[in-house]
């Protein structure tokens, strides 16, 4: 950077005042949710301190030195206690021993009993720390379970914060702000990028050594890159590689935590700064430059690069615009290299932009080595501040993985999105006409507690709770003030004072624990998180299947008693077997129920499932097929419930029960209700072109709606779609277009019809 006398500095990471904020960026902290019955792992240093966050129950934690010994004395603890076997799901932990010749009794544990105010620790020397949350399995089943706890891990003073590493690593260094390091990275080792304070761009090449060997440079090339994958920037999964300008891949992308990156321009050169009136300020281009000059690369003036955290995006006149990052402490991304390469990673000295918060930092890299085993994976967080999540496998995974390498993120998992042994359409009409079971476990769920848990539900709730009888479930919707949709979701009664809660995002949980202050209800809400891992088992032969291996107690409803929206309390095969809850329910529009077990009963609840469904034509299901059934079921999802748009815009009208005298959001809907502005219709074209979400809908030339989903429908042939239209022209049976391309070059013609093109009555989910 240019030479200059430093009279006052500022930072934007977890900034407030001034009017101006910027939420969950705390660079010495980091949180973490401990699910019930989960074990977690995580690295402390000396100085570190622990706040754990459990108003009920325990946390467990084992602590081990380098060496592998028990040393949670470094934590102020001496006692163990022992801790029932089945109460927590020790397999990772088991297998982190193992590996390291450990052989440490781990049902033997320091235990964190429960506070009303958070319990601090604070660490003497480095240890490796897991931390558990005890909890029986039928308690879970049943929703008498503690909730997760909370675990917030804060670095000792002017200590940097960096992620746990992912393996074993072969070489690690720190590239400090406005500097650039070149560095070999052999096939099959991953590298990791890691923005050590937040809102740091990092510029990043990569060159075939066999190229340069031979004369030849051989580069990263972001046009041929965006071509292969048909995305401005590679995710893991299926669209994970950078390629060169011969589209061969040369990294594949394992893990992004940040997810906002740039691959439309250069490095900074020296020419973008002397055009603003900066001459010789320092730049990344350069800096690459200097750091590949004793590999013999060519200068050059601009480089082409990967800028890691720099957050860029095209506005609707297709302008490049950037601000500041998205990027935390502590966020990276790893690759990993399919040939033996150089590097070059920089950590970029723009001060005079928003791209490093006007803050140039430090950029840190870690190479592991080769045959390291890193899931891939992305950072899923609820808000924005709240803790970040790595996107993990579920508890069904072992049975889904073999069957399909299609997996998309569904919140903190990967949720499979079809299987090519039936495809798509196979199992769509699997559903219609056998049975098809399909792993929903990024559902959330919340258990609902206490003597004010029918007063909370009921302000909260668009239904009227007070006529919900034990035993029974009713679709809800949660409102804001105004009147707009903040969650959708199944309730359940499971007792006098104990409700779950399935739904759709954690926000319902932040707004619940609002109103019970707001109110001092006397209630508890426990967030299950992970803990309750489900599968919808949907279609005809459901209950048949169902049939062979449910087992009740005479005191709860059996299989044959649950109506639409019944639950009960099951096992697997007989008394003795795997707890789970079951609900008649399902996001289909076919005869269905929902299983809700423990994550360590997770694989035996599959297996008996396809082995008594194997006669009846059952079959895995993926997302893409739910997405044509719900379409067809007319069915709301996220897509209906734009900002802005009220329940009754959104299609849910069905689901408000006006008769009550007060919940959330009730006098915004009357008002709305007497003059509504939209409604929510379905659109049925002649033709199979599919528009996406948000393209216009037309009467003439004005524009009168837009289209919320859309897709090609099997049973109809033909392409069907939701849309919310104004209600001068949303008439059953009215002509409009949709427009495609620019909204006005193509168009689409259809007919206005109700939401539900298939079985309106739902006769089939009832039968």
């Amino acid at each position: 950077m240019l030479q200059k006398a430093l009279i006052h500095e500022f930072s934007n990471m977890g900034h407030r005042s001034g009017g101006r904020g910027f939420y969950g960026f705390d660079a010495v902290a980091v949180e973490r949710d401990i699910d019930p019955r989960a074990v977690r792992r995580l690295v402390v240093e000396p100085g570190d301190l622990l706040q754990i966050e459990a108003a009920t129950g325990h946390v467990a934690l084992w602590a081990f030195d380098a060496a592998g010994h028990r040393a949670e004395g470094a934590l102020g603890l001496s006692a163990l206690d022992t801790i029932d076997a089945a109460s927590v799901d020790a397999a990772p932990l088991d297998g982190w021993l193992a590996g390291r010749g450990g052989t440490a009794d781990v049902f033997r544990a320091a235990l964190v009993p429960a506070a009303a105010e958070p319990v601090v620790l604070r660490c003497t020397a480095p240890l490796t720390l897991w931390a558990g949350r005890p909890q029986n399995t039928r308690d879970l089943a049943e929703g008498r379970s503690y909730g997760a706890a909370r675990l917030r891990q804060q670095r000792a003073a002017g200590t940097p914060w960096l992620p746990d590493p992912l393996g074993e690593v072969r070489e690690e260094f720190t590239i400090p702000a406005g500097t650039a390091r070149a560095y070999d990275v052999r096939a099959g080792e991953t590298v990791q990028i890691i923005d050590m304070h937040g809102q740091q761009c990092s510029d990043f090449q990569a060159l075939r050594l066999r190229g340069l060997d031979a004369q030849r440079e051989e580069a990263i090339d972001s046009t041929a890159t965006r071509s292969m994958v048909r995305r401005a920037f590679p995710g893991p999964g299926l669209l994970d590689k950078f390629y060169d300008a011969d589209m061969r891949a040369l990294f594949r992308v394992v893990q992004d935590t940040c997810g906002r990156h740039d691959t439309l321009g250069l490095a900074c050169t020296a020419r973008s700064y002397e055009e603003r009136g900066f001459p010789g300020h320092v730049n990344c281009s350069d800096n690459i430059s200097d750091a590949l000059d004793p590999y013999g690369v060519a200068r050059r003036l601009a480089w082409p690069a990967i800028n890691f955290f720099w957050n860029t995006w095209l506005d609707d006149h297709l302008h490049i615009l950037t601000e500041e990052s998205f990027s935390r402490p502590g966020d990276y991304v790893a690759m990993e290299a399919l040939d033996d390469m150089v590097c070059v990673s920089t950590a970029c000295p723009d001060d005079i932009d928003p791209i490093n918060g006007w803050n140039p930092t430090d950029v840190h890299v870690r190479i592991y080595k080769p045959g390291t085993r890193i899931q891939r994976a992305v950072a899923y967080r609820s808000k924005e501040d709240a803790p970040m999540q790595i996107s993990r496998p579920s508890a069904f995974n072992d049975r889904l993985a073999p069957l399909t390498n299609h997996f998309a993120p569904a919140r903190d998992l990967w949720a499979p999105v079809s299987f090519p042994a039936h495809g798509t359409i196979g199992e769509y009409w699997a559903c219609r006409e056998a049975a098809t079971l399909q792993d929903m476990s990024g559902l959330r769920k919340f258990d609902i507690v206490g003597p004010d848990a029918e007063h909370l539900l009921q302000l909260a709730m668009t239904r009227d709770i007070e006529r919900l009888a034990q035993w029974r479930g009713t679709y809800a919707v949660m409102c804001d003030d105004s009147g707009g949709v903040i969650d959708d979701g199944t309730l359940f009664r499971l007792g006098e004072h104990l409700f779950r809660w399935c739904c759709g995002s954690e926000e319902s949980g932040r707004h619940l624990g609002e109103l019970a202050r707001e109110n001092g209800f006397q209630v508890r809400i426990n967030a299950l998180g992970g803990a309750l891992p489900n599968l919808a088992l949907q279609g005809p032969k459901s209950r048949d299947i169902l049939r062979k291996i449910v087992f009740t107690q005479p005191q709860v409803p059996d299989l044959d008693h649950l109506r639409w929206f019944g639950c009960t309390v099951a096992r697997l095969h007989d008394e003795d077997g795997a707890p789970f809850m079951l609900t008649r329910s399902g996001y289909t529009g076919e005869l269905g129920y929902e299983i809700f077990c423990a994550e360590g009963d997770a694989l035996r609840v599959w297996d008996a499932l396809m082995e008594a469904g194997a006669p009846e034509g059952l079959v895995p299901m993926g997302s893409a097929a739910l997405e044509l059934l719900r379409m067809e079921a007319g069915l709301a999802s996220i897509a209906e419930f734009s900002p802005g748009t009220d329940v009754f815009e959104a299609g849910l009208g069905f689901a408000v029960d006006m008769r009550k005298s007060a919940f959330v959001g009730r006098a915004a809907l009357e008002r709305n209700a007497a003059a509504p502005r939209r409604l929510l219709r379905g659109l049925k074209f002649a033709v199979d072109d599919v528009p996406r979400t948000g393209a216009p809908v037309f009467c003439g030339e004005r524009q009168v709606g837009v289209v919320t989903s859309a897709c090609h429908s099997p049973m109809f042939g033909c392409t069907i779609a939701m849309a919310q239209i104004a209600v001068e022209q949303a008439e059953i049976g009215t002509e409009l277009e949709v427009g495609l391309l620019d909204g006005r070059m193509k168009r689409l013609t259809a007919q206005v019809t109700a939401p539900a093109f298939f079985d309106p009555k739902r006769e089939r989910a009832r039968a």
